[in-house]
C-alpha cells in the first residue's frame, strides 16, 4: 500500500467566523451555535481526483457553502481513486468527494468492515455521460467490435481495468490487447499511435475532441453492457466520509453533508455556471468547461429500490470475476443505512 500522497494537499479554513472577522464584522454578530460548535471541530480532509464527476464538491468549495457551514476543509489531490481509499484505511483522510470509484471504495470496505457511508453517488448513462470509448479521429471503426485484434487502454486501479476488459468483451471485441493508460494520458496516447482506443472518463473525451484527435465510439458504455439497459444509472462514483469521523465529529460530519447537499442543488440549477469550476480541479480550462457532459447525482436519502438494484448489479459484477472477496450489500453503505 503506498503511502505518497499525490500533489497539492491545500487547506481552505473556511469557517464563518474568520471570514467574517477579517470582513470587519463585530464577534457578537457570531451568535448560532452550530458555526461556533464547528469551529472547534477538527479539518475535514476529502480527497479527490480531477475528473468531472467531482463538480458538488468543487461547487460547495467555491461557492463558499463550506464556509458557510463553518467547516474547515483540507482538499487532498490525488492521481486515481484506489490512493484515495489507501488514504481512507490509513487514516489520512476522512473521506472522498464524487468521482471516486464506488467499487475502489467497496474493496477498502471488504478489507476494513464499516469503514465507508456513500453519501452521494454520481450515476451516469447514455443521458448523464461520464464514461465513453474513444477511438482516434480517422479510426474506421463504427462499434466497439471493429476494435478487435487492437491495442486498447483503460484506466488506472481495478475498477477501471475490469470495466474497460468487460466493455470492450461484451462490445463484441476479441483478441485484443489491454494496457493500463492513466486517464489524463490517454488522448496523448491515441495522437501518438501507441493505442487504437480507450475506455475513458470524461473530461477526457472531451479534451481529444476539441483538440481534434480523438473522438467518441460510444457514451454510456457501462450502462449498456455491464447494466444492459444504456439509460440504467450506473453508481460507478460517490462521494464518502469514513464512519470513525462520522462517529467521532456527527455535528461536524452532518454540516459538511448539507453543505454538499447545496453542492449538489447548484450544479442540478445551474448546470452552465457551475461547469466553471471544472477550472482549476480538472484539466478542463476556459471554453472547454461548456462542452463537458454532465453527471447525474443521488444523495443518500434520494435512492430508490431500483437505483440500489442497479448498484447492487455493478457489485455483483466484481463478486464474479474475484475482484471482490465476497458478496457485499450496498445499500449498508449508504449514509444513515
Amino acid at each position: 500500500m503506498t503511502h505518497r500522497l499525490a500533489s497539492n494537499v491545500q487547506k481552505f479554513h473556511l469557517n464563518r467566523r474568520s471570514l467574517l472577522l477579517a470582513a470587519g464584522a463585530s464577534v457578537g454578530t457570531l451568535a448560532a451555535p452550530s458555526i461556533l460548535r464547528a469551529q472547534s471541530a477538527p479539518t475535514i480532509r476529502i480527497g479527490y481526483w480531477p475528473i468531472s464527476a467531482g463538480l458538488p464538491f468543487y461547487a460547495a468549495i467555491e461557492e463558499g457553502f463550506f464556509a458557510d457551514a463553518g467547516v474547515e476543509l483540507e482538499v487532498q489531490r490525488y492521481a486515481g481513486a484506489q490512493q484515495i481509499t489507501e488514504a481512507m484505511l490509513a487514516g489520512r483522510t476522512d473521506g472522498a468527494a464524487n468521482g471516486t470509484g464506488s467499487a475502489n471504495q467497496a474493496i477498502a470496505e471488504l478489507a476494513s468492515p464499516g469503514l465507508i457511508s456513500f453519501i452521494c453517488s454520481n450515476p451516469t448513462n447514455a443521458e448523464f455521460v461520464l464514461d465513453e470509448v474513444i477511438v482516434p479521429v480517422g479510426s474506421p471503426a463504427t462499434s466497439i467490435a471493429d476494435l478487435s485484434g487492437m491495442r486498447l487502454a483503460g484506466g488506472p486501479g481495478i475498477q477501471n481495468m475490469t470495466l474497460a476488459r468487460e466493455v470492450f468483451a461484451r462490445g463484441g471485441a476479441t483478441d485484443f490487447e489491454l494496457v493500463e493508460v492513466p486517464f489524463p494520458q490517454q488522448v496523448a496516447a491515441i495522437d501518438a499511435g501507441q493505442i487504437a482506443g480507450a475506455y475513458t472518463l470524461e473530461p477526457q473525451g472531451t479534451i481529444g475532441r476539441m483538440a481534434g484527435i480523438s473522438r467518441i465510439l460510444e457514451s454510456g458504455v457501462i450502462a449498456r453492457y455491464i447494466l444492459g439497459d444504456e439509460m440504467a444509472p450506473w453508481h460507478g462514483g460517490a462521494a464518502s466520509l469514513t464512519n470513525r469521523f462520522i462517529s467521532d465529529h456527527p455535528e461536524t460530519a452532518t454540516l459538511y453533508i448539507e453543505a454538499y447537499r447545496r453542492g449538489v442543488a447548484f450544479v442540478r440549477e445551474n448546470p452552465v455556471e457551475a461547469r466553471r469550476h471544472l477550472t482549476g480541479y480538472t484539466p478542463i480550462e476556459g471554453d472547454l468547461a461548456l462542452e463537458v457532459p454532465m453527471s447525474d447525482y443521488t444523495m443518500f436519502d434520494e435512492f430508490t429500490p431500483d437505483s440500489i438494484a442497479y448498484f447492487q448489479k455493478f457489485f455483483d459484477l466484481f463478486v464474479e470475476k474475484g475482484v471482490f472477496s465476497q458478496h457485499l450489500d450496498v445499500a449498508s453503505m449508504v449514509y444513515g443505512a
